[in-house]
């Protein structure tokens, strides 16, 4: 038995319908996929009757973002199998509603120097919770500024260091690991690799506020993977393994099922959630 994870849809800043997502994995053969959206459980409902009619397991989550507060640095919290989603999802409505200020606030700055309007970005962005990157560069595509969406124009106007960026305000990562238990739900570290989160999940595992981490992922180096493996192992915490699809919208390729969780950790993850 293996399941894909983590996976994003057009309620976020994925190109593939929740329908999509259901079809491609069980193409795959996959016995279980994740729906964790950025910050929205918009299409966990569907994801979940969609599967069941595919005989596809399925799995309601969420990717949270969140901040360490002793680094600043990002971090994402995947929540798993929320039990109360309105504890949840009310304080990532607050994060939904910041990053859509913020990137507002970034293609007033492109409209500066190109041709864009905000209708322009609202007809890419109207299907998904909030407003990423990729909406605003699909709508530069459409104007012929660009020929690939997650691409070097990308960075050079939105990227972290890019001349049209404004950094988004993310809440406390230990406050969003306490609200998932408080929703009945199960945090997960995703991908420490990408934001250089080990030192945070120890003390997070330490303090008892994850249930595991997210040891497979394409961004996780071979060094990462096994540290993230060995800390797990410590604290006795669920090994969890997802692709982080978003379809084509990807820096890198990374097909629905490059990584996967296993038979034993699915079935972890199910029982610490109660079913």
């Amino acid at each position: 038995m293996t399941g894909d994870l983590h996976c994003h849809s057009r309620h976020s800043d994925g190109s593939a319908t929740v329908e999509s997502i259901v079809s491609y994995a069980v193409r795959l053969g996959l016995d279980y996929v994740a729906l964790t959206d950025h910050d929205t459980m918009a299409g966990v409902d569907e994801l979940c009757e969609r599967g069941r009619r595919a005989g596809l397991g399925t799995i309601p989550g969420v990717e949270c973002s969140a901040r360490d507060g002793r680094t600043g640095r990002p971090v994402h919290l995947l929540c798993y199998l929320p039990r109360n989603r309105v504890v949840l999802q009310a304080a990532l409505d607050r994060t939904l509603v910041s990053r859509a200020e913020t990137k507002w606030q970034m293609v007033e700055h492109i409209m500066e120097s190109y041709p864009l309007t905000r209708g322009d970005v609202l007809r890419y962005s109207r299907e998904s919770a909030s407003v990423h990157e990729p909406h605003i560069m699909q709508a530069l595509a459409d104007l012929g500024y660009t020929n690939t969406v997650i691409g070097p124009l990308m960075d050079e106007l939105i990227g972290k260091n890019g001349s049209c960026y404004v950094p988004n305000v993310y809440p406390e990562a230990r406050d969003i690991a306490r609200l998932i238990q408080e929703a009945g739900g199960i945090a997960v570290v995703a991908h420490p690799g990408q934001f250089d989160s080990l030192e945070l999940a120890e003390e997070l595992a330490r303090d008892g506020l994850i249930g595991g981490i997210e040891c497979h992922h394409p961004r996780n180096s071979p060094e990462v993977t096994q540290k993230a493996i060995a800390l797990a192992a410590r604290h006795d915490l669920i090994v969890t393994g997802g692709s982080d699809f978003h379809g084509q919208f990807a820096k890198r390729p990374h097909p629905l099922g490059t990584c996967v969780t296993d038979g034993e950790n699915i079935r972890r993850l199910l029982a610490a959630a109660g079913q």
